[in-house]
């Protein structure tokens, strides 16, 4: 894969605030510590114990979300305002780097999105969440299982030629594929060979076909148990081996409707905590309350939370960020730092990106400072604290769509 340029500073506009230094209950790996993060320039340069924090506000890794098709009215495939208005949305919601995402779509139209994240990449403003990227979901998936996905654009991996993908590469991070469709397990040796995340999903594979995609080279699942084979005790498919591939990391939901919260723990008494990645799969309707748009050539509506395609019911992508998806998992039982690692460091280390993602010296200041329910005060981008929605009027902090 052709290296995709990311700046080497963001561009602050004087808008943030330097800082020196912020003490809390810090979120680290393994465990909770009240302490002290001292910051220079964009690093931070001292992790500290320091008993006087116990009671004050969490402070976590900045949120990384690596499956989000919009937020707030923008769209990741309306270019440059799409891009800017959904990542100035995402950090307000503790989310400082994200992959924007395409949904099934023409190559044509696959292959203009690419461009124009490359080419909004370089420099947007210091108020954005940083790209990493980005992640197509499709075309090579199944008409078995599509969701909300449209059907007219899917493709068959035989039946393309790798020449018409090369000019996807440069940027592509992660890509969507069923690995039973003909030609699927030599697409993804290239594609990982390339460079790319190739995650299993939209299938309908069995167990058997399942395990040889990511003998093949996939490593990632893309959200567990959607539009996907299940649980069938003699007939298992893809959910089964992701579950039981102790090295395939698993997407997650967790918006309480996407999949049941009963199975969270299940999912985690399966898995690594280290291979659970919280995803928003948030459409552009996100942060809108109740409302109603054409996405993607499909009809889509929004009642309470739950984002439905208007013609059958099925679900269309959720309406949470990643905020509300470490809310809810922690309101199920799971311990916070487990829950800030599936929304942090886990997919990052999915990309290969070890310069932020945790607070330790040497790290990215880009972190998220959390009150006792844990919603997000403010949210600092390479060393610089910016507003949380909550400052700046959103509905959507106070009232998370899809909380429980």
């Amino acid at each position: 894969m052709a290296a995709f340029v990311r700046p080497p500073s963001i561009a602050t506009e004087d808008r943030g605030m330097a800082a020196g230094s912020v003490s809390g209950r810090l979120v680290l790996d393994d465990r909770l510590m009240p302490g002290r993060v001292e910051i220079l320039a964009d690093r931070i340069v001292a992790v500290t114990a320091d008993d006087r924090a116990v009671d004050r506000g969490y402070v976590a890794a900045g949120y990384v979300d690596v499956h989000v098709h919009g937020w707030n009215g923008y769209s990741a495939m309306d270019g440059a305002r799409g891009l800017d208005g959904m990542s100035a949305s995402l950090l307000q919601h503790g989310v400082t780097s994200f992959l924007p995402t395409a949904e099934t779509a023409s190559i044509e139209n696959l292959v203009e999105f690419a461009e124009n994240v490359r080419r909004w990449s370089p420099m947007p403003p210091g108020d954005r969440s940083e790209p990493l990227g980005f992640n197509l979901e499709g075309p090579f998936i199944s008409r078995d299982r599509l969701g909300a996905q449209n059907g007219a654009f899917i493709q068959v991996p035989a039946a393309m030629s790798r020449a018409v993908l090369e000019p996807l590469l440069d940027g592509l991070r992660v890509m969507t594929m069923a690995p039973e469709l003909d030609g699927a397990p030599d697409l993804i040796r290239w594609l990982a060979n390339s460079g790319v995340v190739v995650s299993l999903g939209h299938s309908n594979a069995s167990a058997d076909q399942a395990d040889a995609a990511y003998d093949a080279g996939a490593t990632s699942t893309t959200h567990l148990f959607n539009a996907m084979s299940g649980v069938d005790h003699h007939a298992p498919g893809l959910a089964v081996t992701a579950l039981t591939n102790d090295a395939a990391y698993v997407e997650l939901v967790a918006d309480g409707l996407h999949v049941d919260r009963r199975l969270w723990s299940l999912i985690l008494r399966s898995k690594p905590a280290n291979r659970l990645v919280l995803v928003s799969d948030a459409i552009e309707l996100a942060g809108l309350g109740d409302s109603q748009a054409n996405v993607a050539g499909m009809h889509i509506q929004v009642r309470d939370g739950r984002c439905v395609l208007a013609s059958d019911g099925r679900l269309a992508g959720s309406v949470i960020a990643l905020d509300s998806a470490v809310r809810n998992l922690v309101a199920s039982g799971v311990p916070l730092h487990v829950a800030v690692r599936a929304a942090s460091r886990s997919p990052l280390e999915l990309l290969g990106i070890t310069d932020r993602g945790t607070i330790a010296v040497g790290q990215l200041a880009d972190l998220v400072e959390l009150d006792d329910a844990l919603r997000v005060r403010r949210v600092m981008k390479r060393g610089r604290w910016l507003p949380a929605a909550e400052a700046l009027g959103d509905p959507a902090h106070s009232q998370g769509p899809g909380s429980f």
